[in-house]
């Protein structure tokens, strides 16, 4: 197996401290006026903490989503008028974010750090990441909750079209999308909804936005207020539940920071230890059954932004973790992992 430690200028570094590759484009900035609750000054603080804290994580700049790329997901029409600015005022309403050159710039490139990050897990084993990315709320033909293009569902359709490329014999790469953003990821449940080689699953705040929520294959709908114990107990059921109906070739994981306690929307009551739980048993599950993953880090709204970057940084700990494993025991054979499961969330399209 490749263990991804080539020379850097093959966008892999030959230092074998550097093991997760994270791909960025915090450099494009959106004009949003003043009081905007989007917090768009987290990104180059993530990228900016990484650097300084947590030095095993190798960061490159994210290359743009080319339009045929995106016309893998989106629709001709969407990609021209995002493009060229002519988005309605009501579709820049719906999105959240006026039009401007770097908005265009910055949804193009989040989708391309997602396909990169795919793309090193697919080819390199293991575990890579987006500093961005997790806009699951964009549907094929619009934009929606801060989401113009869908970067999970666009690398899930390109990483299948690479893979028949390589192997015309095996069938379709089946890809996990694993959504642990507080908001149902409507827009990926909604493109996959009639395709039997992605499955998605949600685990989100029953009362959350979006407040017309799509099925996805498998949602677990949470109560406001639920804690550690419960969701850890969901989380373990979900995952045992995915494994029993579908068996994935990449895993792309939404790492949303904002089920935590001190988030502004999230209405969940997660703590540190319970997030950090949380990645560490989506990690662990892929990396027993030999998945690689890519990850978004997709929402987070803390009171404190600190709060939200620090959620975060636990995930990327983990994910160093992870990733070592992969590079020092590829060889090893699968094993599986007990689970327990739990009634208390509400679920939804689980299986007979």
């Amino acid at each position: 197996m490749n263990t991804g430690w080539q020379q850097c200028e093959n966008q892999r570094c030959s230092c074998p401290g550097l093991s997760v590759h994270a791909y960025y484009a915090d450099q494009f900035v959106l004009p949003l006026p003043s009081g905007h609750r989007f917090p768009m000054a987290k990104y180059r603080r993530l990228r900016e903490r990484l650097a300084t804290e947590l030095p095993q994580v190798r960061m490159l700049e994210a290359l743009p989503a080319s339009a045929g790329e995106l016309a893998l997901v989106h629709t001709p029409d969407y990609i021209a008028a995002v493009g060229d600015g002519t988005l309605s005022p009501a579709a820049q309403r719906e999105i959240g974010f006026p039009w401007s050159p770097a908005m265009a710039e910055r949804a193009r490139r989040s989708v391309g750090a997602t396909l990169q990050a795919c793309r090193e897990a697919m080819t390199g084993g293991g575990v890579s990441a987006n500093l961005a990315g997790g806009t699951h709320h964009a549907y094929a033909d619009r934009g929606g909750g801060f989401c113009v293009f869908n970067d999970a569902a666009v690398a899930a359709r390109l990483m299948q079209a690479e893979h028949s490329r390589r192997d015309r014999t095996s069938g379709p790469l089946q890809v996990a999308i694993i959504d642990l953003d507080v908001h149902q990821g409507n827009g990926t449940a909604r493109i996959f909804a009639r395709d039997a080689s992605v499955f998605t699953l949600s685990m989100h705040g029953a009362k959350n936005f979006p407040f017309r929520k799509e099925p996805s294959d498998l949602d677990v709908d949470l109560p406001d207020a639920c804690g550690d114990s419960a969701y850890l107990e969901a989380l373990d059921h979900a995952l045992d539940e995915l494994e029993r109906r579908f068996t994935p070739g990449l895993v792309i994981y939404l790492a949303g920071a904002d089920p935590h306690e001190g988030d502004r929307l999230g209405r969940l009551k997660l703590s540190f230890d319970g997030l950090e739980a949380r990645d560490r048993r989506v990690m662990d599950w892929a990396w027993q059954r030999r998945m690689p993953l890519a990850f978004a880090m997709a929402g987070g709204y803390g009171v404190d932004m600190e709060t939200t970057l620090q959620v975060q940084m636990h995930t990327y700990r983990t994910a160093v973790e992870y990733q070592q494993r992969w590079q020092a025991m590829a060889s090893r054979p699968p094993t599986a992992t007990a689970v327990t499961a739990t009634g208390a969330p509400h679920w939804q399209n689980a299986g007979a």
